[in-house]
């Protein structure tokens, strides 16, 4: 028999993008699941969903923008009904570290009679390199809120290893895996590696949260700047300022320094400008 397909929802974010490309490099039949994809999936359209889980066996699950907006936790607990109904057989969750809203996507995961891994994370490394604040770093500054708090901020690879890993080994059912980078980093840290990976001064800029918010409103609106704000002020109080040892229990590795993804980000051309 074929093996089940296994299923990456967010297939075009930082970490189903990942997820996908190393499910697919190892073999595994992947189907993806985004607005774009061959059999679409849509949170918005819980019609799209059951062809996107019919038939598949495991599923890899991040909610689109966040498990922090209105309707998120009670569409993740639609989706696991769905889930089982099609037959999935184990859930992988991205969630995010010391959010209450994620704290109960994980509830609704736990509480679903599937199988499940959940993967609670700290900031993501590649927002620098591919998120909002990629456009603050070509022009030399790095705009944060938080003050002097650090952040034991995260290589996105490593996610991507550990949700692979929870998929495709036996030994992570049930297991929640929080985690963080190998040390702790103030912006300001992050900022002088960076400047030294990218060959040029970028210089940390310490600004109010109601800074964030109006930077946030310019682009994406008011409602997006409110959740994302409240999001900041929850996580960047200090409550975070400690490691964990997440993917050391996952991977039985440390997990990747933030200064070898900034080398490596800056190797590859993500803040290369034009001449």
């Amino acid at each position: 028999m074929q093996p089940k397909p296994i299923l990456v929802i967010g297939a075009t974010g930082k970490t189903g993008s990942r997820v996908a490309t190393r499910l697919a490099a190892g073999g595994h039949a992947v189907r993806l699941g985004s607005r774009q994809s061959e059999t679409p999936f849509d949170w918005e359209a819980p019609d799209t969903w059951a062809a996107t889980l019919d038939g598949v066996g495991s599923a890899y699950v991040t909610y689109f923008p966040d498990l922090a907006f209105p309707g998120a936790i009670e569409k993740l607990g639609a989706l696991c009904e769905a889930a089982k109904a099609a037959g999935v057989e184990r859930l992988v969750l991205l969630s995010g570290r010391s959010e209450h809203h994620a704290r109960q996507g994980e509830d609704v995961v736990r509480a679903s009679n599937l199988g499940f891994t959940i993967v609670r994370s700290a900031w993501f490394a590649q927002n620098f390199s591919e998120g909002y604040l990629r456009a603050p770093i070509l022009d030399g500054v790095l705009p944060m809120p938080g003050g002097d708090t650090p952040e034991p901020i995260i290589d996105v690879d490593d996610i991507a290893d550990i949700a692979v890993a929870a998929l495709t080994e036996e030994g992570h059912e049930g297991e929640l895996y929080e985690v963080t980078g190998p040390r702790l980093l103030t912006f300001a840290d992050m900022a002088t590696e960076l400047s030294s990976a990218i060959g040029r001064p970028i210089r940390h800029i310490p600004i109010s949260f109601e800074d964030f918010h109006a930077a946030i409103a310019q682009s994406g609106g008011e409602f997006v700047a409110d959740v994302f704000t409240a999001i900041a002020r929850e996580t960047l109080d200090g409550r975070n300022a400690h490691l964990t040892d997440g993917v050391m229990r996952a991977l039985r590795r440390p997990p990747r320094d933030f200064a070898e993804f900034a080398q490596q980000a800056a190797r590859s051309g993500a803040w290369a400008v034009a001449a």
